[in-house]
């Protein structure tokens, strides 16, 4: 648990700063802790090995306690689970596997209670090809015919047989076509064989998607993260021709997605055109029935530029949260000078025009954290996530250190990311009390009986206190005024130390001081101001309430990483 100490603190400070101006002007999600839950790997009710829906619910408690506003689910829709539920069979149904709908609708009523956000993942630039629609689409069944994307491909003259339509390379490698026997005709998937496009240029497709969309929110979703938008749409030539995309020089593999320049296949006007129709469809459904804003959340690996326009672009406004990966590349050799780098690559292009920010640093396509970037370096980038301004986005587990599992792979295609996908690690017990029966579907982490829930509870100074102690922090008013003028500001005020202001203006500002190096680091004059600790990681030597003048030299210790709190104004 956290101090005593900061606990009446922080609770003070919320009491004090409940109902501010610049609270009022800021959505629930601008500000929002979000949580990516692994639903296979998260919690096991029912003892076969494999997490559920209503291990989600019986840990929605946890979720409220670390102070999380909105959690995201990966696929728990009906799937053959080639993909592990990116390929989906039924877009309306939930996979036996995770539960029934009944004990989905019965962990929305719980979280809702709880005050708890529910968003789903949003699959629609694909389907499994077990679908329904796309064996209907390969029968050429009225309404279905054109549901995909499908083309007669080339002849050759010499073999006098059909090659794909154009040299596209899907991202999981080798071609983007294949051929279908049954209609005698390519279809484009920019995954997996089994992962066939829709056609969003067919107005029906649409229309079925925007169902979906319907059902879910009819169930009480506040929001979706959306899958793969930048394949969503690709160029056609008016004759319905495709054309070849241009050897970008990264690699010398053909069959590999590298070796192309993504120019007709990534980031298309369509997909803009897509995402506005699925926001201005929320926005209705929002005012008709009294709802929150429903978020949209875009997970993009896209320029700055083009995120930007997935949010807006003049009158048309699109997705609330493009996902920011840029602290994704960041390693254990990172300083504060490429932190600085990583956030002024998102701040300088998106803030000024949307005053907007989210900042991710892990999900279930990547090493995790601690894998990444070291043990070591987990809470100061928990401090750093959560004291920049804006969405945090946190991948289950994260907060309390787990790190990567040796594991085989599994699913029909992976390079293997299982690894980052392993069981949550709740308490001591057999499987780290995430389930009850014989095995698990990957492995736990022999690591679990150190880094687990229950354990680090316990702990004033674990990345669970700190994770919890900077959700608190977010409720303030001085984080909550990130929208005032100078109500933040960062830099790397070193090669390795990272500062991090936030402030309300007139009553309080809270430091972030995060050493990313392996020295002592001494700062001069930061400002002519008395602050205290009230946030403080392991490698500090400081302690809770303690007093230190910013005017003097200071001093942090190799990877400490601090929270001071003192009055505004005084530099």
């Amino acid at each position: 648990m956290l101090p005593r100490v900061l606990l009446i603190y922080i609770a003070a400070l919320l009491l004090y700063c409940g109902s501010t101006a610049a609270e009022s002007t800021v959505d629930w999600w601008e500000s929002a802790t979000l949580y990516q839950i692994y639903p296979r790997s998260f919690m096991d009710s029912d003892g076969d090995g494999v997490g559920d829906l209503n291990g989600i619910t019986s840990r929605l408690e946890y979720l409220k306690e670390i102070g999380v506003t909105a959690t995201w689910l990966s696929p728990i829709f009906e799937s053959p689970m080639a993909d592990f539920g990116y390929d989906i069979s039924n877009f309306t149904k939930i996979d036996p596997s995770f539960g029934t709908l009944a004990d989905f609708d019965a962990m929305i009523a719980k979280a809702h209670k709880l005050g708890v956000k529910i968003i789903l993942d949003f699959v629609p630039n694909h389907s499994s090809d077990e679908c329904e629609w796309f064996q209907k689409s390969i029968r050429r069944e009225d309404g279905y015919d054109d549901f995909y994307v499908w083309e007669d491909g080339i002849l050759n003259a010499e073999t006098d047989e059909r090659e794909p339509p154009s040299n596209w390379v899907s991202v999981f490698s080798g071609p983007m076509w294949t051929w279908n026997q049954q209609r005698q005709q390519y279809y484009l998937h920019q995954f997996l064989a089994k992962q066939p496009d829709l056609d969003f240029s067919n107005p029906m497709v649409r229309e079925h998607m925007q169902a979906v969309l319907k059902f879910w929110v009819n169930r009480g979703v506040d929001g979706f993260r959306i899958d793969a938008v930048p394949h969503i749409g690709e160029k056609r030539f008016a004759n319905g021709t495709y054309p070849d995309e241009p050897v970008s020089g990264w690699s010398d593999n053909s069959n590999s997605y590298d070796y192309h320049n993504h120019i007709y296949t990534k980031d298309q006007p369509l997909t803009l055109e897509v995402v506005y129709e699925w926001r201005k469809y929320l926005d209705e459904y929002k005012v008709l029935h009294g709802r929150d804003t429903i978020v949209l959340i875009a997970e993009a690996y896209s320029s700055v530029e083009v995120l930007s326009d997935y949010i807006n672009n003049g009158s048309h406004v699109g997705t609330q949260i493009p996902m920011n990966f840029n602290l994704m590349y960041l390693n254990g050799y990172s300083t504060a000078r490429n932190v600085e780098d990583s956030v002024r690559g998102w701040m300088n292009t998106i803030w000024p025009k949307h005053q907007s920010a989210n900042w991710v640093v892990g999900n279930h396509d990547n090493d995790r954290l601690a894998t990444r970037m070291g043990q070591h370096k987990v809470d100061l980038m928990t401090m750093l996530v959560h004291g920049l301004p804006g969405t945090s986005v946190t991948y289950y587990g994260e907060e309390i250190g787990m790190s990567n599992v040796a594991t085989e792979c599994t699913a029909i295609y992976c390079e293997d990311r299982d690894p980052e996908r392993t069981p949550m690690q709740w308490d001591t017990s057999k499987h780290a009390g995430f389930s009850t029966g014989p095995t698990t579907w990957l492995p736990v982490s022999p690591a679990y009986k150190l880094y687990n829930v229950a354990t680090e509870r316990g702990v004033a100074r674990s990345s669970l206190a700190i994770f919890k102690g900077m959700t608190q922090l977010k409720e303030t008013s001085a984080f909550k005024s990130f929208k005032e003028p100078n109500g933040f500001t960062f830099a790397a005020i070193t090669e390795q130390v990272f500062q991090i202001t936030r402030t309300d203006s007139h009553s309080e500002e809270y430091r972030i001081l995060i050493n990313m190096g392996n020295n002592i680091e001494y700062l001069h004059g930061l400002a002519k101001k008395t602050m205290e600790y009230v946030l403080l990681s392991p490698h500090s030597p400081h302690s809770f309430g303690d007093k230190v003048d910013l005017s003097q030299r200071i001093y942090l210790m190799p990877y400490e990483a601090v929270v001071l709190r003192g009055d505004a104004g005084s530099y």
